[in-house]
């Protein structure tokens, strides 16, 4: 998901240890920190973060059910497994908006300490940032309007002519490219994947193919609208840091085990995907 601009200099920050269970901070407008309680972790950590006692993350933050604003709160899973890695190092968070489509390059700019996007670890990404170990599996999946197109449900219906919505920048760009491209389908891109989803409401294209749970969000309250097959890509998403921290990647890595450990990830996922079993490497 944005531009670059170098900072002249990063502060060291030293977190002292906590021995009492951190609060709940709310958040204001695109910045500030909520999330589960969880107690501290039990190490110090020295960490270079652009603004001392904060962690500056970057993402779309219209990306339901990672991350979005509701009641004029941010929220999302991304958001309240970051707060809780935020929590276990003793920061604070500030949320960043950025363009999926260049948000890595961001990152490795300085612009952000870390990006949390709902972002798939590939190859490609890791030749510009580091990702810290994965703490969602995903799918992608196919949407399209029944009402318009009720033939079809699966891409194997998808003909030569017809128009499939991605989100730029994404992996379900290039699994549409690699895929449907080459059988004569057009693929469209938006900057943001609610714009395709609006587009596809009003029959201007034939399906999105995007993320499964973002997919599943999205059909909600939009006329026509259905999730008819989810694709098995083998994904599996991470949060990214720029390569010059690897102290950052290191300490949000255990963070991430220990929020794991004592069950705050569980319970994180169960709000956010009710009904669906905890993979067990993260709890379940």
């Amino acid at each position: 998901m944005m531009r670059g601009r170098r900072l002249v200099g990063v502060v060291a920050v030293t977190m002292a240890v906590l021995l009492i269970g951190a609060a709940c901070n709310k958040k204001e407008g695109g910045g500030g920190s909520s999330g589960t309680p969880t107690s501290p972790s039990p190490t110090k950590a020295a960490l270079t973060t652009l603004k001392s006692g904060v962690l500056t993350v970057g993402s779309c933050l219209d990306y339901k059910p990672f991350e979005y604003t509701e009641g004029g709160q941010l929220t999302g899973f991304d958001v309240d497994v970051i707060d809780a890695i935020a929590q276990k190092l003793g920061l604070t968070v500030e949320w960043k908006k950025a363009n999926f489509d260049t948000i890595f390059t961001a990152l490795a700019a300085g612009q952000f300490d870390a990006v949390a996007a709902a972002s798939t670890i590939t190859d490609e990404r890791k030749q510009v940032v580091d990702f810290s170990d994965p703490y969602y599996n995903a799918r992608q999946a196919l949407t399209v309007n029944t009402d318009k197109t009720p033939d079809v449900t699966s891409t194997d219906d998808l003909k030569s002519g017809d128009v499939v919505g991605v989100q730029k920048g994404t992996t379900g760009k290039s699994w549409a490219e690699d895929n449907l491209a080459s059988k004569g389908i057009q693929i469209k891109t938006y900057t943001n994947a609610p714009d395709a989803f609006t587009d596809l409401e009003a029959g201007n294209i034939t399906g999105v193919i995007n993320d499964e749970p973002s997919s599943q969000s999205e059909v909600e309250g939009r006329q026509g609208l259905a999730v008819v097959e989810g694709i098995d890509t083998g994904e599996h998403y991470g949060f990214a840091v720029a390569k010059d921290h690897p102290d950052i990647t290191a300490a949000m890595n255990q963070a991430l085990k220990d929020i794991i450990a004592d069950g705050t990830y569980k319970t994180i996922f169960a709000k956010y995907f009710p009904g669906v079993q905890v993979p067990p490497e993260y709890g379940g």
